[in-house]
C-alpha cells in the first residue's frame, strides 16, 4: 500500500512546489511590469529559493538591480544566471556588458568569449566583436560590426537601442577628435576614449 501511494505522494509535491515556483514568478514579472522594483526583487529572489537550478529567476533578478542603479547586485545575478546556464546567451551578455562598462573589458572578452560561437545570423556575436574593437580604439571596426548586428536585430528593440546609444557616443567622439586641434595630442584622444569605455552604463531593465 505504501509503496503504491509514493508516487502519487511525490508528484503531487514536485507538482505543488512547480506550481509557487510559477505562481512566484508571474506575481515578480508584473511586480516589474508596472516598477515596483523591490517587490519584484523580493519575489524572484523567492523563485530562486523555490528552484535553486533555475536560471531565468536571476536573470530577471539582474535586470531588476540594474534598473536600480545597483549594478554590484546585478552584475552578480548574471554571473549566477550564467553559472546556472551556460548556454543562456542574453545572461551572458548582459555580464560582460556590466564587465565593458565599468572598464573591465579583458574581463568581458573572455566572458563574451562562446557567444562569438553562435551562428552568424545572431545579432551577439557581432555586438562582441564591435566591443572588442571598440576596446582597442578600432572606431571604423566597431561600427561595422554594430551595424550588421542592428541589421540582424528584428526581435529585441531595447538590445538594439543600447547599441545604436553606444554607436552615437563613438560618432561623437570621432567628430569631436576631428574637430581639434591637430597637436591636441594623443593623451585627450585617449583620455576621451577611456570615458566612453567606462561611462556607458545600460539604463534601465535589461533585455
Amino acid at each position: 500500500m505504501l509503496d503504491a501511494q509514493q508516487p502519487t505522494e511525490d508528484r503531487s509535491m514536485q507538482s505543488s512546489e512547480l506550481n509557487s515556483f510559477d505562481a512566484l514568478m508571474s506575481s515578480a514579472m508584473a511586480a516589474s511590469q508596472v516598477n515596483d522594483g523591490p517587490q519584484a526583487i523580493d519575489l524572484f529572489q523567492q523563485a530562486s529559493a523555490a528552484d535553486p537550478g533555475a536560471a531565468l529567476p536571476q536573470f530577471l533578478l539582474g535586470a531588476e538591480f540594474a534598473a536600480l542603479g545597483d549594478m554590484t547586485q546585478a552584475e552578480a545575478a548574471f554571473a549566477n544566471a550564467t553559472r546556472l546556464a551556460p548556454g543562456f546567451p542574453m545572461a551572458r551578455y548582459q555580464l560582460g556588458l556590466l564587465q565593458f562598462s565599468s572598464g573591465r573589458a579583458a574581463i568581458a572578452l573572455l566572458t563574451w568569449q562562446p557567444l562569438l560561437d553562435l551562428p552568424a545570423a545572431d545579432p551577439l556575436p557581432h555586438f562582441v566583436n564591435g566591443f572588442a574593437a571598440l576596446a582597442q580604439d578600432r572606431f571604423d571596426e566597431a561600427l561595422r560590426h554594430y551595424e550588421q548586428g542592428l541589421a540582424l536585430n528584428t526581435t529585441n528593440e531595447a538590445l538594439s537601442g543600447d547599441i545604436e546609444k553606444v554607436v552615437a557616443g563613438i560618432k561623437a567622439l570621432v567628430e569631436s577628435s576631428a574637430a581639434a586641434a591637430p597637436d591636441a595630442g594623443t593623451a585627450d584622444d585617449e583620455a576621451s576614449n577611456h570615458v566612453l569605455l567606462a561611462n556607458y552604463h545600460q539604463q534601465g531593465r535589461a533585455h
